[in-house]
């Protein structure tokens, strides 16, 4: 019981990655834009082809399923890119905090089989 609680909390943790990689796109997205509109322009695009990419190719529900290798690494640019966009963006602490998190998840995904 206590582990399958573990186990659903660790999916719904993998969710919150999405969100938060989804938002460092965005975020990222914002800050190299030049002139106000593309900041805008590119904190919804960037985060819209990404998202769409993960639900068409990577999602468990994905209408395209992708072998081992290919999803896992359409996983390590999708929730990796991240730290290197907040490195660049000065915000180290927050890039290892979200870093050390996704890996983390990912091998419980992968040990308990998710």
């Amino acid at each position: 019981m206590l582990l399958s609680s573990f186990k659903l909390a660790n999916l719904g943790l993998r969710f919150m990655l999405e969100l938060c990689a989804l938002t460092v796109y965005g975020y990222w997205g914002f800050k190299i834009g030049g002139p106000m509109v593309m900041k805008w322009i590119l904190a919804f695009l960037i985060p819209f082809v990404i998202a769409t990419i993960w639900g068409i190719f990577g999602s468990p529900k994905a209408s395209i399923q992708l072998s081992g290798s290919a999803h896992f690494l359409l996983e390590i640019f999708i929730f990796l890119t991240p730290v290197v966009l907040l490195l660049s963006q000065g915000k180290v602490k927050l890039a290892w905090i979200y870093g050390i998190i996704v890996v983390i998840n990912k091998i419980l995904l992968y040990v308990w089989e998710q």
